[in-house]
């Protein structure tokens, strides 16, 4: 049994570290090149493994029977999380993301999914069952079809679902009505409500927030980078400021925020503690380079709380 369930992506990341992002058709001299764990749904149950009790998360995902995969999979054992329900697929490679950093923490990424394309209704239903649990995260590096199937099977258990809409895309309604915790950032949030731009100021926020939940989901938390998250649950409407700091790499910033959020709402702590938690979390995060490796412990998230 597991208390949190996390369905999603595995990639290696290949990341670069440069002055600034590069201009279409620019050349750039990068200062640093690192390979990493990364991918956001491993993102998410590292953020979980290294915040929760021993034993308390599991994995369900594809990496390809390569030296890359079997990095990603000591990566979550290392993060004490639960890697038996990641399967190896023999037909695609383990998936990467190519990503650049620059100076001020901003980045670009690309994303070549391989083996995270073959993750299936099926593996995701049968691992459900035999595990449980008691929230299921989600997010949008697998196959629609699958993290459909992952949502309803879970939502019809009484698990309760949160999804992370990115990549930003269209998502059926299906989907969306059997999400309990949206959690788009900024322009994930206006790509659902088919606006445009990558930025939403605080006085719409809770526009933009009402629109989502007209949507399906029960409950919407806005990801709004510098500005901290907005809550809105059809009673309320709720800024939660950031905890200020330097970023230096916004990279699984989201993904920790997530995985922060689902391990203190599975402890029992109340929507507006656990939101508290998680912006700390993913403050933590930003002030370090990389994905799983910026991911902060417990103590440190307790200590930065006070």
């Amino acid at each position: 049994m597991a208390n949190i369930v996390i369905v999603g992506s595995l990639n290696l990341d290949f990341v670069v570290q440069v002055a600034r992002l590069p201009q279409r058709g620019e050349t750039l001299p990068g200062s640093q090149f690192v390979t990493l764990p990364g991918g956001k749904g491993a993102n998410q149950a590292c953020a979980v493994g290294r915040l929760a009790q021993p034993n308390t998360s599991a994995m369900i995902g594809c990496v390809g029977q390569d030296v890359y995969g079997q990095q990603l999979l000591e990566s979550l054992r290392a993060c004490g999380v639960n890697n038996r329900y990641v399967r190896g697929a023999p037909e695609a490679a383990t998936g990467i993301a190519l990503i650049l950093v620059e100076a001020s923490g901003h980045n670009q990424i690309v994303v070549v999914p391989g083996a995270n394309d073959c993750l299936r209704p099926a593996d995701v239903t049968e691992a459900l069952t035999v595990l449980g649990g008691s929230h299921l995260l989600l997010q949008l590096e697998t196959p629609l079809a699958t993290v459909t199937a992952a949502a309803a099977h879970a939502r019809s258990s009484g698990i309760t679902v949160i999804l992370d809409p990115a990549p930003a895309r269209e998502l059926p309604a299906e989907l969306l009505n059997d999400v309990n915790v949206l959690t788009p950032n900024e322009s994930e949030a206006l790509a659902l409500v088919g606006a445009p731009g990558d930025h939403i100021a605080l006085a719409d926020a809770p526009d933009v927030a009402r629109r989502l939940r007209a949507l399906g989901p029960r409950q919407v938390i806005l990801k709004l980078g510098a500005q901290g998250a907005f809550l809105a649950d059809g009673e309320r409407a709720w800024h939660f400021p950031a905890r200020p700091v330097e970023a230096k790499d916004t990279t699984a910033a989201g993904d920790c925020f997530n995985g922060a959020l689902a391990t203190a709402l599975a402890e029992g702590m109340t929507l507006d503690a656990a939101i508290a938690f998680a912006n700390v979390a993913a403050s933590i995060a930003i002030t370090r380079i990389g994905a799983q490796a910026s991911l902060p412990t417990r103590a440190e998230v307790e200590q930065a709380l006070g």
